[in-house]
């Protein structure tokens, strides 16, 4: 029986077709913050063909990939996957992202399209995000690791929370950006800040999705408070 993709929701999807993510990252589409939405009212929101993207995932199940499928991995696994391949990335990435923006904003800030503010902006996302990875680091991880499901519940709800507000400040940062899209002429500064920030929005969107929908479901009672809807920036709104 073919699976019915158009009326499944683009979390489920993320978690379910390992490479599926790839997918939605290449059409915009938002699989973390607004994991609820089924794929085929995604796409009528950023106006694709929601069945042209079903085919592809369909290629995916069909074909093959070598994108883990993190569901079938243990808690601590999973755990060390995301601090070195995200948080330690993420650490890497916003200082360059800064110096880049800061750079830009100097030398043409006079230019009607130049992204004033994402540099301060960019500050504030990187205090958020360390303030966040580092809750997680100390208190949670090892919540999760130690099996103690029980009493990660309210930690989970907090990270939860603050990926809402991640969400936001992505949304933030498309509409300082024209959606990441460098301008006519932009000098290769200007494009090499911009190709970084469309990597770091795709890691983000990733750590996100690792969290929500895989890491915070190995519990039952964990799975059963639900992530909320926390932005537009990828699903077109």
């Amino acid at each position: 029986m073919t699976p019915d993709y158009l009326n499944t929701p683009l979390g489920d999807l993320a978690r379910s077709i390992p490479g599926a993510t790839r997918v939605f990252h290449s059409h915009r589409l938002d699989f973390c913050c607004n994991g609820h939405v089924t794929l085929a009212e995604a796409a009528n929101r950023k106006q694709i063909s929601a069945q042209a993207v079903s085919d592809e995932l369909s290629h995916l199940q069909t074909g093959s990939t070598t994108d883990t499928d993190w569901r079938q991995a243990s808690p601590s696994a999973l755990i060390e996957h995301i601090l070195e391949r995200y948080h330690d990335t993420h650490r890497e990435q916003l200082p360059e992202l800064i110096r880049l923006a800061r750079r830009v904003e100097q030398v043409h800030g006079q230019r009607p399209d130049c992204p004033n503010g994402l540099a301060d902006h960019l500050d504030n996302m990187q205090q958020e995000l360390e303030s966040h990875m580092l809750k997680e680091e100390k208190i949670l991880f090892p919540m999760l690791i130690e099996g103690q499901h029980s009493a990660a519940a309210g930690p989970v709800t907090v990270m939860r929370f603050e990926h809402d507000q991640h969400g936001e400040s992505l949304e933030e940062l498309m509409r300082l950006t024209n959606d990441i899209t460098p301008p006519a002429g932009a000098c290769n500064t200007w494009q090499a800040l911009y190709r970084g920030l469309d990597e770091f929005r795709q890691d983000l969107m990733q750590h996100i999705h690792l969290e929500n929908n895989i890491l915070f479901t190995f519990s039952p009672r964990i799975a059963d408070e639900p992530a909320n809807s926390c932005c537009s920036v990828c699903s077109g709104k």
